[in-house]
């Protein structure tokens, strides 16, 4: 039996996928709670997580309490994973499931979860998929509707989602020049290439674009060869949700207007080679890159290139386009986004490590592949992490979202981790000691210099390793002198020995630094607003007294004193609240009684990107005096 230490209780503290359940029971010796399998398959359909059974948690701050018949809640916990009337499927084994204890020897069990394969998916509660499926998010496990179960179970079955037969479509429904573009390329990549002899419909039956039934002989376009070469009209026809849009945006992504789009609007084929074709080279232009020379001869094709080209193919092959959010490709001029509807089908660690794939459009995979587009064997997120790591920009963002329907966004920020102006205020306080640290040991000491402090959620979101190595990465700094630590839990901050902050914690334990900015390095000093915008800022904050105030208070009162409430209706009344002026993330905070945390990941980050909110200051995101308001065309 291991121990329970500190840090371990720090790092369940923070983590995003934790449930800590008493599991007291009646008798308060032990007994597997009820709500227990809501938990297990909703981290078993998202991304996994850990459930700990006799620990009390209140306000972000654990209590180990222990179970004292741990044999009795073991064997519950089995008999109920092994009831095909409790629960469809058992995805733990004996190494799963274990025992730990704290310095006084009160038992705690420890049950951790696996992600879900795509082929298991749903996990569901009783017999019925439709009404016992849970998923997890941020704020706990809650029910899901019967669109998401059965785009589930069509995953779970359908190998690839694009080689169904489209019967009663045919040549017709082709854009010829699309495909004849195609055939062009083909030839260029793979001059001898027998195909190269065949007729249209043999060549698109040889690429998977046309299939025929044995059975009934009816031959036809098969949804890869609709989506790649057909027109639009027979494309939505065929997929009434169908849509592929491309903006350049001048500023912030909180900008609704573009300088440049390319979207389904009718003047133009409209499938996925054409789209791919005119975006690519809307992507790579004027890229402020550092080129290469071989020899004497100039190297336009830089890692840069090889990422966008492989972001935007893996945006179209891993599309769920019966889905009902758009294909999404975003430039701005520090940032590429690309957003496709439907949900990964391995976890974010294998995607990242390479050497699987499951591509859920295998047909328009093979045909990208065919004209030298697109990773074969699931190396290409790998090799756009690699690439960006090389360039020492922040490590890609790669989301899953379940709101506003399914989709997966990737942000490429070309950011770098470490200003110049960082790194000589970090060399200048640790000298020799400063360069050989790790790169997300370097990130924490950034972060403390730009921000005044650190804490564990502020580095998981900038950077893609595993919670517990920012854990021990934190911990390490602590040891070695570079920070000190104070609080507990998710309020554990992380500052510099000479230099602690203010701060205070929040409802739910997370710290909140109340230092002005101006005391911290400011990287983005240059663009910050004037002086009489801080000042009107500041003006603009409500007093808790005033008349506003009580009526803002009243508009919450609904979600306020619902940690679980619907994620929809807390949206809505953000809208509500936003609607007549900007709040500031700490009104917010407190109006919803949710964590600056929560709100910022769960809420206003996507509130933006849909244009629902509008920032105070959209050129500086960070801006100390950052505030939000409706989108007044959007609220009503």
């Amino acid at each position: 039996m291991s121990v329970i230490e500190r840090l371990e209780i720090e790092e369940w503290a923070e983590g995003l996928d934790v449930e800590i359940k008493l599991a007291a029971g009646r008798d308060g010796r032990g007994e597997l709670p009820k709500d227990f399998f809501e938990s297990y398959v909703a981290m078993a359909n998202t991304v996994g997580g850990c459930i700990f059974l006799g620990i009390k948690e209140l306000s972000g701050r654990f209590e180990v309490v222990g179970i004292q018949d741990v044999a009795k809640v073991q064997k519950e916990l089995w008999d109920n994973l092994n009831n095909r009337q409790k629960v469809n499927i058992n995805l733990l084994t004996d190494s799963m499931v274990t025992v730990v204890a704290d310095e006084q020897g009160r038992q705690v069990i420890k049950v951790r979860v696996p992600r879900a394969k795509r082929t298991e998916r749903p996990i569901y509660i009783g017999q019925n998929p439709l009404k016992g499926t849970y998923r997890r998010n941020y704020e706990g496990d809650y029910l899901c509707d019967d669109e998401m179960v059965r785009r589930m179970l069509a995953e779970q079955v359908e190998e690839s989602r694009d080689a169904r037969l489209l019967e009663g479509f045919g040549f017709d429904d082709v854009e010829l020049s699309t495909l004849s573009a195609y055939r062009n390329q083909f030839k260029s990549s793979k001059p001898s290439h027998p195909w190269l002899e065949l007729d249209d419909q043999e060549f698109l039956r040889s690429i998977g674009g046309w299939g025929r039934d044995r059975q009934t002989g009816a031959q036809g376009l098969t949804i890869a060869g609709l989506l790649m070469f057909g027109k639009l009209p027979s494309i939505l026809e065929a997929l009434p949700n169908y849509v592929v849009d491309y903006q350049e945006r001048p500023r912030s992504v909180a900008e609704a207007r573009w300088v440049d789009r390319v979207t389904t609007d009718g003047s133009w084929s409209g499938n996925l080679y054409d789209f791919y074709r005119r975006v690519i080279l809307k992507l790579v232009a004027d890229l402020k890159v550092p080129f290469k020379l071989m020899g004497t001869d100039r190297v336009d094709d830089t890692p840069v290139h090889e990422t966008l080209r492989e972001a935007l193919v893996n945006t179209l092959i891993h599309g769920d386009y019966t889905g009902r959010v758009s294909v999404l490709v975003v430039k701005q001029p520090d940032l590429f986004e690309f957003r496709n509807p439907g949900l990964m089908r391995l976890s974010l660690e294998e995607v990242k490590q390479g050497g699987i794939s499951d591509c859920r459009n295998r047909n328009l995979q093979k045909m990208f592949q065919l004209v030298g587009l697109g990773e074969q064997a699931g190396s290409g997120i790998s090799k756009i992490y690699s690439n960006w790591k090389a360039l020492n920009w922040r490590s890609p963002e790669f989301q899953e979202r379940l709101e506003p329907s399914e989709h997966v966004v990737l942000a490429l920020k070309m950011v770098g981790l470490l200003p110049d102006e960082t790194v000589r205020e970090l060399d200048r306080r640790f000298g020799d000691r400063f360069q050989g640290l790790s790169s997300e040991k370097k990130l924490a000491l950034a972060t403390v210099v730009n921000e005044g402090l650190v804490t564990h959620a502020r580095l998981m979101e900038m950077t893609s390793v595993h919670s517990r190595d920012v854990t021990l990465a934190l911990s390490a700094l602590v040891k070695a002198g570079f920070l000190e630590s104070e609080g507990i839990g998710k309020g554990l901050i992380y500052f510099f020995p000479d230099k602690r902050p203010e701060y205070r914690q929040d409802s739910d334990g997370f710290a909140l630094n109340l230092e002005s900015s101006s005391d911290c390095l400011d990287v983005n000093s240059d663009h910050l607003e004037s002086s009489s915008d801080h000042l009107e800022s500041s003006s603009d904050r409500l007093e808790s007294s005033s008349d506003r105030w009580e009526v803002l208070m009243k508009i919450s009162e609904n979600v306020r004193g619902k940690k679980k409430a619907i994620k929809e209706d807390v949206r809505n009344v953000i809208l509500g609240l936003c609607q007549d002026g900007f709040l500031t993330q700490r009104e917010l905070s407190t109006l919803l009684g949710r964590s600056p945390h929560t709100l910022r990941n769960s809420y206003l980050k996507e509130m933006i990107q849909s244009y629902q909110l509008e920032l105070r200051y959209p050129q500086v995101i960070n801006h100390p005096h950052q505030a939000y308001r409706s989108r007044r065309e959007k609220f009503s």
